[in-house]
């Protein structure tokens, strides 16, 4: 089986043991108070926004490039960098600037091999972009399992490596013009991105109770 073949269902699997409950109601002899259920949420929205827009600038980078329109791609991708640099800002509160910077520079990376795959005019040089974008994803697993104990690596790594798939499917489906493929893939790309954008406030909130009451 393929990283980009891998069903929701196990995909959120592996979101859940990542989180578990977070909200749940302290010890007796734990005087902090809870976790406060609706600033969760509220976390797990604004997340998920910014998720769901790097999937989507990145489409739009890939559309306007098969169809050969540099200007509009260049637009797409500046916004691109700018949805990263807001996703890396995101984890500033709880980690500070040098690993926001540092996610930044990860999720660069990310993008960078997408785009490699996109450019890539052989197998082998597909191949060789697979390649960085699976090792990209494990660089961003243990740099995100490093700071958080919520956060299994190696769940990370499967999520991430699925959220690749996706792209490559996205670009092969484009350039193959199969638009109706690509839109069962659109859909399994966006629930993608609540399942890692739930499971991280939900290791963040485990992590920092106190910033979510």
């Amino acid at each position: 089986m393929t990283y980009r073949h891998i069903s929701l269902a196990v995909i959120t699997a592996a979101a859940l043991s990542l989180a578990g409950p977070v909200c749940a109601a302290p010890a007796a002899h734990n005087h902090m108070a809870p976790v406060t259920a609706g600033k969760v949420v509220e976390t797990k929205n604004a997340l998920r926004d910014l998720w769901v827009g790097h999937v989507f600038w990145v489409r739009n980078v890939v559309v306007e490039t098969l169809d050969g329109n540099a200007a509009a791609a260049k637009v797409a991708e500046g916004q691109v960098v700018a949805n990263a640099r807001q996703i890396a800002a995101s984890i500033e509160p709880f980690y500070g600037k040098a690993a926001s910077d540092r996610l930044f520079t990860l999720l660069a990376g990310h993008y960078g091999a997408v785009k490699e795959y996109l450019n890539a005019t052989d197998s082998a040089a597909q191949d060789a972009a697979f390649k960085k974008l699976a090792a990209n994803a494990e660089e961003i697993a243990k740099f995100l399992g490093g700071a958080n104990p919520n956060l299994p690596v190696d769940t990370l790594k499967a999520l991430l490596l699925a959220h690749g798939g996706h792209h490559i499917e996205q670009i092969r489906q484009l350039r193959n013009k199969d638009y109706a493929g690509e839109a069962k893939t659109w859909e399994l790309m966006k629930q993608h991105m609540y399942v890692i954008a739930d499971a991280l406030v939900d290791g963040i909130a485990k992590q920092f109770p106190a910033k979510f009451i």
